[in-house]
C-alpha cells in the first residue's frame, strides 16, 4: 500500500474479522501497542514490514496492566497522531477496541498468570501487571491471527514472558525482538517520557550511561559490570534507583561470577514522578560487550 493510504480501522470484533480475512495474500505481522506511538513503535512497524507482507497494529490501553497508584486516566491518548504514524509507515490494519470490546463481561474472571517470572523486577514493583499484560496479549494473538508478533527489547521482561507463554501453553507464535530505539541523547524511547520535565530528562540520561558503562566491562565478568554501572548511577542522586541487576535472560536470576555468555543488564528508577526502565543485553566473557538483542529468539 502507498504511504498516503489510510489503514483500515476496526474497532469491534465484528469489524476486525472480515478486515483480517482480507489480508490473505501473505504473512501478517502484528505490533501491539497501548497508543501514544513514538519512533520506537515506528521502528517496530518498519522491522515487521521487512518480514511480512501485511502489518496490523493494535492500539488498546489495557486497564488490567495498571495497578494501585498507577493513574490510567493520565496515560496519553493520541489516536489521531497514532493513526498518522501508522499511515506514514504503511500499516494495513489498525485494531483499536475499547475495554468493553475486549472485556465484554467486565474484568475477566480467568487470566493468564505470569508465574514466578512475573513476580520479580518489574513484577515486584507492579503486582499483577504481567498477568494483565499476558491476558490481553493472548486475546490479541487469537483475535488478530498474526503470523509474526513484534516486541521491543526495551521491555525485556515483557518480551521474555510473551515468549514463555507462547511456548508453555502451545500458542506456537513467532515472537520477534527489535532492538531498543533511543533518542539522540541515549534516552530509551517510551510513551512515559512525555511526563518528564526538562530537568527530569537530563536526570534520566544516567540510566543509559550506566548501562553502557557496565557493558564496557563485560569481558571482565559480572562483578566488573555491576560495579561500573553502579558507579555511574550514584552520580545522579535525583534518580531513585529501584533495581540494577545483571541476570540470565531466560530465568531473570542474578548470574554468578563464573558465568560467561548472554546476560541482561537492567535498571529501573523513578525520575521526578515517572518510573523508567532500561536494559541492554550483554555478552560476558572474552570478546564480550553490548548486544542489540539476544542471538536467537530465546524461547517460544
Amino acid at each position: 500500500m502507498s504511504e498516503t493510504t489510510l489503514p483500515s480501522i476496526a474497532r469491534t470484533r465484528a469489524e476486525l474479522a472480515p478486515a483480517r480475512d482480507r489480508l490473505d495474500d501473505g504473512d501478517v505481522a502484528v505490533v501491539m501497542t497501548m497508543g501514544a506511538l513514538h519512533e520506537g513503535h515506528a521502528e517496530l512497524i518498519r522491522t515487521a514490514r521487512t518480514r511480512a507482507r501485511h502489518v496490523l497494529v493494535t492500539i488498546f490501553l489495557n486497564p488490567l496492566q495498571f495497578g494501585p497508584g498507577e493513574d490510567l486516566s493520565k496515560y496519553p491518548r493520541t489516536f489521531d497522531d497514532d493513526l498518522a504514524i501508522c499511515t506514514r509507515e504503511g500499516v494495513d490494519l489498525v485494531f483499536a477496541p475499547t475495554p468493553d470490546v475486549m472485556y465484554p463481561e467486565g474484568e475477566p474472571g480467568v487470566r493468564i498468570s505470569a508465574g514466578p517470572l512475573g513476580d520479580v523486577l518489574e513484577g515486584q514493583s507492579r503486582p499483577g501487571h504481567f498477568d494483565g499484560m499476558l491476558t490481553v496479549v493472548a486475546k490479541l494473538m487469537h483475535l488478530t491471527r498474526g503470523d509474526l508478533f513484534y516486541f521491543g527489547q526495551k521491555d525485556a521482561q515483557q518480551l521474555l514472558l510473551v515468549r514463555r507463554m507462547s511456548r508453555d501453553v502451545d500458542f506456537g507464535a513467532t515472537v520477534v525482538a527489535v532492538p531498543t530505539v533511543r533518542e539522540r541523547d541515549g534516552l530509551a524511547m517510551s510513551s512515559r517520557n512525555t511526563y518528564l520535565s526538562e530537568n527530569d530528562r537530563q536526570t534520566a540520561l544516567v540510566l543509559s550511561r550506566a548501562l553502557w558503562a557496565g557493558a564496557e566491562h563485560a569481558e571482565e565478568g559480572p562483578s566488573a559490570v555491576r560495579r561500573a554501572a553502579r558507579e555511574v548511577l550514584v552520580t545522579e542522586p535525583l534518580a531513585l534507583v529501584d533495581y540494577l541487576v545483571l541476570v540470565h535472560p531466560d530465568t531473570l536470576e542474578e548470574v554468578p561470577e563464573w558465568y560467561k555468555g548472554e546476560a541482561l543488564l537492567a535498571v529501573a528508577a523513578k525520575v521526578g514522578t515517572t518510573r523508567l526502565i532500561d536494559n541492554t543485553p550483554v555478552l560476558l566473557g572474552p570478546g564480550g560487550g553490548a548486544l542489540p538483542v539476544f542471538s536467537d529468539e530465546r524461547v517460544g
